[in-house]
């Protein structure tokens, strides 16, 4: 495991780690658990052991990520509950598929798909083009985006609102981090943040609803609006770690860009970039 619980070795520690990341006290999680807060005590000092739908509800209560849980379960003694496999497993033909489906309807846009760490898993044929004169070593597999975003070598130098769309990703990532408490995230931010940022951060537009990611790029200026598509109810790890990134044009001149001959051509001669090749 890649989060701080890992070098806890008992199901009640674990328990006691998410309950106090999720800022509850054990009448609280007792309360939503529907069992006695002695109960809970004695599970997370070990003097008792929780039963398997005891746990379930537990670390569906704390909202534990579906990897998390089933690292509870194999602390307690019982088997994983939540199945971990590939992305090209012969079983997630239908997730690819929809995944596909996704990237590809949302051309002319960009939009792509990454793991839980944000590394690349797919992307349509609009990200390419936004990629010109990123270093090669960021395109190498595995692809990590918000290193490809941020690095001085990446995509970083053609982002005009630099300093905003910086404060947002690791803004992002922080949540991502207080939600999990995943080492390798952790270890993410501090890199990113190291990397050189604007002198000067730019002032957000006060009639604005959202940050846009604004990029210079052949075609001209383009500015996207940012959303997230997860999987509802996946009930495989693998899955419930997955995330579509998806950029709408945040003005009419963007998408008039987007439908120019040279972005199209563009997307059509450009590779999007290998996705991690685990």
């Amino acid at each position: 495991m890649n989060t701080p619980q890992a070098h806890l070795r008992s199901v009640g520690e674990q328990l006691r780690h998410w309950r106090q990341r999720r800022h509850l006290s054990q009448l609280d999680l007792a309360g939503l658990a529907d069992i006695s807060s002695r109960h809970l005590s004695f599970v997370e000092t070990g003097r008792s052991l929780p039963s398997r739908a005891m746990l379930l509800r537990l670390s569906d209560r704390l909202e534990v990520p579906l990897r998390e849980r089933n690292a509870l379960f194999v602390a307690a003694g019982y088997a994983p509950v939540y199945s971990e496999r590939r992305i090209d497993d012969p079983s997630l033909e239908q997730a690819r598929k929809a995944i596909d489906l996704v990237l590809r309807g949302h051309e002319p846009y960009p939009a792509l798909a990454v793991d839980r760490h944000w590394q690349l898993q797919a992307a349509n044929r609009a990200l390419a083009p936004l990629l010109t004169g990123v270093a090669p070593q960021l395109l190498a597999p595995p692809v990590n985006v918000l290193r490809l975003s941020l690095h001085p070598e990446g995509v970083a130098p053609r982002i005009l609102n630099l300093g905003q769309w910086r404060a947002h990703l690791l803004h992002r990532l922080q949540q991502q981090i207080d939600a999990t408490g995943d080492a390798v995230l952790l270890a993410l931010h501090a890199e990113l943040a190291s990397y050189p940022a604007p002198a000067h951060d730019d002032a957000p537009d006060p009639d604005a609803v959202v940050v846009p990611m604004r990029i210079r790029s052949e075609v001209g200026e383009l500015s996207f609006l940012s959303t997230t598509t997860v999987f509802g109810t996946p009930v495989a790890v693998t899955l419930s770690e997955l995330a579509i990134e998806s950029f709408f044009p945040a003005d009419a001149a963007t998408a008039n860009l987007l439908r120019t001959g040279g972005f199209l051509r563009a997307m059509e001669t450009d590779p999007p970039p290998d996705r991690d090749a685990r």
